[in-house]
């Protein structure tokens, strides 16, 4: 095998659909050609964007390029967490270290947010 065959076995079918697609649409919204084609050879596939594309292709000017991501197999990440009681106790005592520390805000009734408006808008003057 040759260069040229080596490096396009390295890309699957569906990168290469990918690719050829891709530069076909550039093509066709009027993309400059990477590849000198001689007027007889664009006769002969028809000006189709999809077999210009291909030919730029099989010459390997195409400056794209194919990113293939793959997983980490970390062992800790595929573990699972158990959870033991003594988290629970850790909770609970930060809850009475928050409480004893300050203020444990409450959520608010619609009487509270009545009171605030009409002491508002006695402090204006007006009436509500």
């Amino acid at each position: 095998m040759n260069a040229k065959e080596d490096k396009k076995e390295n890309f699957t079918k569906y990168e290469i659909a990918r690719i050829l697609g891709a530069r076909a649409l550039q093509i066709a919204m009027d993309a400059p050609l990477l590849l000198k084609i001689d007027k007889e050879k664009l006769e002969n596939v028809r000006y189709d964007p999809l077999r210009m594309a291909e030919i730029e292709f099989n010459a390997e000017v195409l400056p794209i390029t194919v990113r293939r991501p793959f997983p980490k197999k970390i062992d800790s990440s595929l573990r699972k967490e158990r959870v033991t009681e003594g988290t629970e106790g850790e909770e609970e005592g930060e809850e009475k270290k928050i409480a004893q520390e300050g203020e444990i805000m409450e959520l608010t009734t619609p009487e509270d947010e009545t009171e605030e408006v009409s002491s508002e808008t006695e402090a204006e003057g007006g009436e509500v």
